[in-house]
């Protein structure tokens, strides 16, 4: 996963102009990703985690059903988000030599974007037949 492909996911979590305070330090953080390395980022993160856990673990108990969340669970599944994908956040970084995008924009625009048109095309057909598409296409893509 790319740096900005995960950026996007975390806006969607804390939006654009977060008002909690966490939320804004955990999209500051964010800000510094691509100007960052693996160790510095991960720093952050941790720091950020530390500051705000006690704000993370906090529940509310819904008085329908009984149930626990977590009070902020759009900021503790951003977080969840980066932790889970930070091994793969680097990658364009440690593997320089493979001349990674930093970014998956090459896919969405010249790969996906026809592809999601003929499937968006033929909207009628079974799962099992768009996995038959999406199969030759892919091979057929990697031919050409």
């Amino acid at each position: 996963m790319c740096h900005f492909h995960q950026k996007r996911i975390i806006n969607r979590y804390i939006t654009l102009r977060p008002k909690l305070e966490a939320s804004q330090k955990l999209k500051k953080i964010l800000t510094r990703l691509k100007y960052s390395n693996e160790e510095k980022f991960t720093k952050s993160l941790d720091v950020w985690n530390i500051k705000y856990k006690d704000f993370l673990d906090e529940t509310t108990i819904h008085p329908e059903s009984g149930k626990v969340s977590f009070t902020h669970k759009k900021l503790v599944a951003a977080h969840r988000s980066l932790r889970r994908n930070l091994p793969y956040l680097f990658t364009y970084k440690k593997y320089k030599d493979l001349s990674i995008a930093n970014t998956t924009n090459s896919l969405e625009g010249g790969v996906f974007s026809p592809f999601k048109i003929l499937i968006k095309i033929h909207r009628g057909l079974s799962k099992s037949l768009k996995l038959k598409i999406v199969d030759d296409y892919l091979l057929n893509y990697r031919k050409n």
